[in-house]
């Protein structure tokens, strides 16, 4: 089976310096404190197609006349979205990454009881500034 994410080989993974890619290197925002960005090495993303299933449903609904937070659909939504960025972060590692920036999540709904969920951001490598 060829990768899904990585299928060109015009990106070969090559050896990261510095630090290795773990949850401390991945951020939301541009930069890393205390890192310079060394070469952007692109998008990288992880995605799944999530259902609830008919039991799911009916206990949700159940929890939802009570009102509140309706659990099993919470759960489903960290499922879905830790999946999603485990799988970012093994696309980013095939690159040679240590680190991502600029990581969001997006979920759609692809029909009727199947939802989307999409972690992205931008594989980098980056090395400790030198003061």
């Amino acid at each position: 089976m060829t990768d899904p994410y990585n299928s060109s080989s015009a990106y070969a993974p090559s050896p990261a310096t510095g630090p290795h890619l773990s949850d401390a290197m991945v951020t939301t925002a541009m930069e890393l404190p205390g890192y310079r960005i060394r070469r952007n090495l692109g998008m990288v993303r992880g995605i799944t197609v999530r259902s609830r299933s008919i039991v799911g449903n009916f206990l949700g609904g159940l929890q939802s006349l009570f009102g509140g937070n309706i659990t099993i659909y919470t759960e489903l939504c960290e499922q879905a979205r830790d999946e999603t960025y485990r799988d970012m972060l093994q696309h980013a590692r095939q690159l040679g990454a240590n680190a991502i920036v600029a990581v969001r999540y997006d979920a759609t709904d692809v029909m009727a009881g199947l939802t989307e969920v999409l972690c992205y951001g931008t594989a980098v490598v980056v090395e400790p500034h030198d003061f």
